[in-house]
């Protein structure tokens, strides 16, 4: 043991001395630099560059750190808050990212991209949807209840419903709306129900001729609307009488007819929900998304607000009008007769509008509302014995 102590200690020793030999102190001196050498190293009047700062721009970081072209992409992602330079003429071309927003179910990104949420996870599953349980409910209602009303025999006593105008302009306006409603909802779910099995090539060259056939129709739609609304505001008032209608439903589940005067309170909110707000709101998201309001910038953003505006409100007005359809057609007794020629009897008038037909019968609305002669439908004659 005490030899290998004293061992350890000289090879300590040793080591010591060695790396004091080496110090710099003792080491040779360094060769002199040659003129080739200083020829080839920075000039005398060098700076090196400084520091990149957060705040500078492009141009600046060009200098201080070349290659790094931070701040140019930074600014192209804050383009739509300031937006950039540009020499391409018109609105929002500086604009390459939309600014950072929150749309109802979207998260907090691009105006771009968020919308693009709306649509997806909103617009499209919960509107179809939504027009599905419709549709599947009026059909249960049907086969459960069947058509309301009774059939009325034709009588001497006929009373004109609707006058020639009203039923032209009904009939242009619903012919509007039905081509409308195909064209977007084969533009809004074709590519899950109809591409798979219809093929890029086919759905491709539908989809681009009912968008150019919903395009010019809109206006067609447009104009037909203004007038229905005019035509039949005035016997559209909410009236008192109303509020009864509402609260027995109508009578559509218990039997029970509910008087009423030329419309009752269930057409009146088909016109003041259906053709009155959420038509309005179509036309006028219409009018937007086809560039045909004057003196509008039609940024992204308006557009994509427009198309939300328009999707919603086109989706509720069809839910509705599915509703009116079906009491107008299949759902009651005489309803489609009446629209299609004008008329109704005594007996259907008595039934489903008892109001009306009460004032027509004291005098003070006309059973013929329009100038022309009436134009029923022929009746079979009773043959003589």
């Amino acid at each position: 043991m005490a030899f290998s102590r004293w061992l350890a200690a000289g090879l300590l020793t040793i080591a010591s001395a060695w790396v004091q030999a080496q110090s710099p102190t003792s080491l040779p001196a360094a060769p002199p630099v040659s003129a080739a050498d200083k020829a080839s190293g920075p000039p005398a009047d060098f700076v090196a560059p400084a520091d990149p700062k957060p705040d500078e721009n492009n141009a600046a970081r060009a200098k201080s750190q070349p290659g790094n072209n931070a701040p140019f992409w930074r600014s192209v992602r804050q383009s739509g808050e300031v937006e950039g330079v540009t020499n391409l003429p018109g609105v929002e071309k500086g604009v390459l990212i939309q600014r950072f927003v929150t749309y109802p179910a979207s998260d907090h990104t691009n105006a771009g991209e968020a919308w693009r949420q709306v649509r997806n996870r909103v617009i499209i599953p919960y509107g179809g949807s939504l027009m599905l349980i419709v549709l599947v409910a009026i059909a249960l209602f049907y086969f459960r209840r069947g058509a309301v009303g009774h059939e009325h025999p034709e009588s001497r006593g006929r009373i004109e419903r609707f006058t020639p105008f009203e039923r032209a302009a009904h009939w242009l306006n619903a012919i509007a709306f039905v081509l409308l409603g195909i064209s977007g909802v084969v533009m809004a779910f074709g590519k899950i129900l109809l591409l798979p099995w219809m093929g890029h090539d086919i759905f491709g060259a539908l989809t681009y001729g009912l968008k150019t056939l919903h395009n010019f129709v809109g206006p067609l739609f447009a104009v037909s609307l203004l007038v229905i609304i005019l035509t039949f505001l005035q016997d559209n008032i909410p009236r008192a009488w109303d509020w009864l209608w509402i609260k027995k439903g109508g009578g559509l589940f218990t039997g029970e007819e509910v008087p009423s005067h030329r419309f009752n309170a269930g057409e009146k909110g088909v016109f003041w929900i259906g053709a009155f707000v959420l038509g309005l709101t179509v036309v006028a998201s219409g009018l937007v998304l086809n560039h045909l309001i004057p003196n509008m910038l039609y940024t992204r953003g308006q557009m994509q607000a427009a198309h939300m505006f328009h999707a919603v409100a086109a989706v509720l007005m069809l839910c509705i009008i599915f509703g009116h359809i079906y009491l107008g057609t299949l759902g009651m007794r005489g309803a489609y007769r009446a629209m299609r020629t004008g008329y109704v009897s005594e007996g259907w008038a008595r039934e489903h509008h008892e109001l009306w037909y009460e004032d027509i019968q004291a005098g003070k609305i006309p059973a013929q509302r329009s100038s022309a002669s009436p134009s029923p439908e022929p009746r079979t004659q009773p043959r003589k014995a």
